[in-house]
């Protein structure tokens, strides 16, 4: 060691890199949690892309059959839901309520209902009903090959 810098100087210069290492690493994790309470608005995240069937096509959602006249069925998977309001007419909505970004749960009485504040939905084009959405749902295209229908791209 040289005379002119005392021992415990580089003690200290150790220590206080050390402590503002640790500080730096622990400070980011202890700041942003906020327990299970998502926030207002959660939305979504996007899955991965959905596999495709032989041929670059996606596969079936189910068949017509599978999807009531006057109902429809959710498909939390896919976060959609398909309606038939009327033979043939066959659509479909994005299952996340516009609300609180609840996944929209049951079909019944031509409407798409939420569990988590009481929202429905129209079957017939995704317009609120009742409950505290403002916004009706988003619109998803579907195609009907073959008798089964096929959430595209």
């Amino acid at each position: 060691m040289s005379s002119d810098i005392p021992p415990d100087a580089t003690r200290r210069a150790l220590v206080t890199g050390l402590c503002g290492a640790v500080g730096a690493a622990v400070v980011p994790a202890c700041g942003g949690s906020r327990g299970s309470d998502p926030g207002p608005a959660a939305s979504p995240v996007p899955g991965p892309a959905p596999p495709t069937a032989a041929g670059g096509t996606p596969p079936a959602l189910a068949t017509t059959s599978d999807i009531p006249v006057g109902g429809g069925r959710v498909f939390p998977e896919d976060l959609v839901v398909v309606t038939q309001p009327t033979v043939g007419d066959l659509r479909a909505f994005d299952a996340i309520c516009t609300h609180d970004g609840c996944m929209l749960t049951t079909v019944s009485d031509a409407t798409i209902g939420c569990p988590c504040h009481g929202g429905r939905f129209a079957i017939t084009d995704g317009t609120v009903v009742s409950g505290p959405a403002k916004r009706a749902l988003t619109p998803r295209p579907i195609s009907v090959r073959d008798g089964s229908i096929v959430l595209n791209p």
